[in-house]
């Protein structure tokens, strides 16, 4: 077989959106959904084939490849996070055939898409603090053009536009952080830094640098206190776009995250200058987790509920990061990749209903899903194993996902993380099952008269929901690979 670059994956996605710009350019006037969709689907489909491949064949995996003076590395797991990206690119762009139809700039719609997918696939290969910010600044651009796409929707344009506000402040708060970092180890590689930053004698200014690049990835993750635009966002954005942002730019922060703490500043080293970034993340996922799903408690969107649910689930990443002062740091940042690959098929299902929902025109109350079910028994279903799964319940993967991150944190001796977030996980299931209660229980308010069955909506959700629940008996695979890829880190 002819040996491919390590950056096929990435090269992939950017080069659909050129494609996709080219297309456009050629017949400007013409309305070609069917084409632009297809494209972009071939583009991003090939690009997890590709990543998928390379995990299986173990690129990188034993020795990393090492680009560009070592800005850009190709290991397992940038591998991992990128087929999770390509994964949610390719169940939106398939929704987004039906639910953008009618909408202009077709081609601008889907270019962007591609294009923020290749900046989340750079965020997950980058070893440097200047290709990190490059590559966020890529995936986050074409996301504020996004949630403000519905141009003739007010909610739309305003969520746009808060996100575009608080977007550019939590960029000038990492890039002031990351000068702080240079000023101390005089580089931005990531290896470099750890050298450096060990004996650094300037040790405020480092751990002001660090709290500022934990904040800049605080935003990009929607933790709490940076997690005021994401249900503004989410609910505003159209649909698929919404999936888009809430699963695949998470795990997108999450992943740089993961990267730059445990290379650039490992905890061994800056435990003895008094820089404990662990604690710092634990104290985040408890208020993340506790904020995010007693706020989704009390909504009456379901949208908006789906929205705070997102940031709840960041909270159980961050355990990954919290529990990294222990023995098995690998397990523990292995179990947090787990659960970002079952999130990004669970919830970017059940935001893609949502979708669905807008298509036919429902209200965005609980009141207004009631006796759905009678009209919509497959797309019902599918919900369903979205909400319990997303509670852990045992009908998809996100109930191993959630058992191993539970468990990697008893295993660092933080019992305590672990009771909180299974508290937290037994709350969620209310306002999940409030969701399956008016579809399956509930007598319409009104009556419900559906005509239309969106076959990319439809399929793409189902899909979703397949893949949710097949990963739970194939889970074995998935938490070989995200623990072996975790491991290569330490």
């Amino acid at each position: 077989m002819v040996q491919l670059p390590p950056l096929t994956p990435q090269y992939l996605l950017g080069l659909t959106a050129l494609v996709l710009l080219l297309v456009d350019t050629v017949s400007p006037e013409s309305r070609k959904n069917g084409l632009l969709a297809g494209v972009s689907l071939a583009g991003s489909m090939l690009a997890l084939v590709t990543s998928g491949w390379f995990l299986l064949a173990g690129t990188g995996q034993t020795q990393p490849f090492v680009l560009f003076g070592g800005a850009i590395v190709v290991d397992g797991m940038s591998l991992f996070f990128t087929a999770i990206f390509a994964s949610v690119t390719s169940l939106v762009v398939l929704a987004s055939y039906d639910y953008v139809r009618d909408q202009a700039y077709l081609a601008e719609y889907y270019a962007l898409v591609l294009l923020a997918a290749t900046g989340m696939s750079m965020m997950a290969a980058s070893n440097s603090l200047a290709t990190v910010f490059v590559a966020l600044e890529l995936t986050s651009l074409p996301s504020y053009v996004l949630v403000a796409y519905l141009k003739h929707n007010r909610g739309s344009v305003e969520a746009g536009l808060k996100y575009f506000l608080i977007g550019a402040l939590s960029s000038a708060v990492f890039a002031y952080g990351i000068s702080l970092v240079y000023a101390t180890s005089g580089t931005l590689v990531l290896s470099d830094i750890a050298s450096a930053v060990s004996s650094t004698t300037f040790v405020g200014v480092l751990g002001l640098g660090v709290l500022m690049v934990l904040g800049g990835f605080a935003f990009k993750t929607a933790s709490v206190p940076f997690h005021f635009w994401a249900p503004e966002a989410y609910e505003g954005a159209p649909g698929p776009i919404s999936a888009f942002l809430s699963s695949a730019s998470k795990a997108a922060g999450f992943v740089v995250a993961f990267r730059v703490f445990t290379i650039a500043f490992p905890l061994q080293q800056l435990a003895g200058i008094g820089v404990d970034w662990a604690l710092a993340f634990a104290i985040l996922a408890v208020v993340t987790m506790t904020l995010g799903n007693f706020a989704a408690a009390t909504q009456e969107r379901v949208k908006r509920m789906l929205a705070y649910s997102s940031i709840g689930h960041a909270g159980y990443v961050l355990i990954g990061l919290a529990a990294l002062s222990g023995d098995n740091n690998s397990f523990v940042l292995g179990a947090s990749m787990m659960h970002l690959l079952v999130y990004g098929f669970m919830n970017t299902g059940a935001f893609l209903f949502i979708a669905l929902a807008e298509y036919w025109g429902l209200g965005r109350t609980f009141e207004d899903f009631n006796g759905l079910a009678t009209q919509a028994p497959v797309a019902c279903a599918a919900m369903t194993v979205f909400m319990f799964s997303l509670a852990g319940l045992p009908v998809g993967a996100g109930f191993l996902s959630k058992y191993f991150l539970f468990a990697g944190a008893i295993g660092a001796g933080l019992w305590w993380l672990a009771a909180i977030a299974a508290a937290n996980s037994a709350l969620s299931l209310y306002y999940y099952s409030r969701v399956v209660k008016a579809m399956w229980i509930e007598e319409p308010s009104s009556s419900l008269d559906i005509d239309s069955r969106p076959v990319g909506l439809y399929v793409a959700i189902v899909a979703a929901a397949v893949v949710t629940v097949l990963l739970l008996p194939a889970f074995n695979p998935v938490a070989h690979t995200a623990i072996n890829a975790a491991a290569a880190l330490f």
